[in-house]
């Protein structure tokens, strides 16, 4: 992992409150997440962890509070910070009418590669074999790894993963795993939410913050 004393924060919430329909899920929630971290939201349903996801990628705003990417506002830098931002929410975000290859191939062209090998992708997910099989025929693990390969083939340095393991076997919760560590050796950070325990990444590199359900 990266040296924590010269890893430079990523990404910063400042005094976060979260209402969703008129009940309070968070308030005055701050923390830093700087380069090497992989850091799992966690706490029961209904506790606010995809509404933290989406509010830290910028798709929703805070009731008060603010994001920060590097000490910014994320309102002031926002083409930069979505540079550096992959987002992958719960749902698979596959388009059932393309195959797999053309699912990966428009949402690596959407964020701006054009160099890159799909199938050889596809591979690192399993998905050999499959790659002109329309999405609509694939189960709901091969829609997941479909998502998910485009973890394979990016430059973002932070990574938002709502449920990434949903429908995933055990062995592709490892390779996911792995990945995540090599990530983070890199110099990015993953924040993700998930119900299943991690086999790899332990506890003594897993960083938690709590949301806890409120019932006022």
């Amino acid at each position: 992992m990266v040296e924590q004393s010269k890893a430079t924060t990523l990404v910063s919430a400042s005094n976060l409150t979260c209402i969703r329909e008129e009940r309070i899920l968070f308030d005055e929630l701050s923390f830093e997440i700087t380069e090497g971290e992989i850091v799992q939201i966690e706490g029961p349903n209904g506790a606010g962890k995809t509404s933290l996801l989406r509010i830290i990628a910028g798709l929703s705003r805070p009731y008060a509070g603010h994001i920060n990417f590097k000490g910014e506002d994320i309102n002031r830098c926002r083409d930069e910070y979505n540079d550096e931002l992959l987002y992958l929410g719960h749902l698979a975000g596959v388009k059932s009418e393309l195959t797999a290859e053309e699912n990966l191939n428009f949402n690596l062209r959407l964020s701006g590669y054009d160099d890159f090998n799909t199938r050889e992708i596809l591979a690192k997910v399993n998905l050999s074999g499959f790659e002109e099989a329309l999405a609509g025929h694939l189960s709901a693990g091969q829609h997941r790894r479909t998502a998910l390969a485009r973890l394979w083939h990016t430059n973002c340095k932070i990574w938002l993963l709502d449920e990434p393991f949903t429908a995933i076997d055990k062995k592709g919760v490892e390779e996911l795993e792995h990945l995540f560590l090599a990530h983070a050796e890199r110099g990015g950070c993953v924040i993700l939410t998930t119900h299943q325990d991690m086999g790899v990444i332990g506890d003594d590199i897993l960083r938690k913050i709590r949301l806890d359900y409120r019932f006022v």
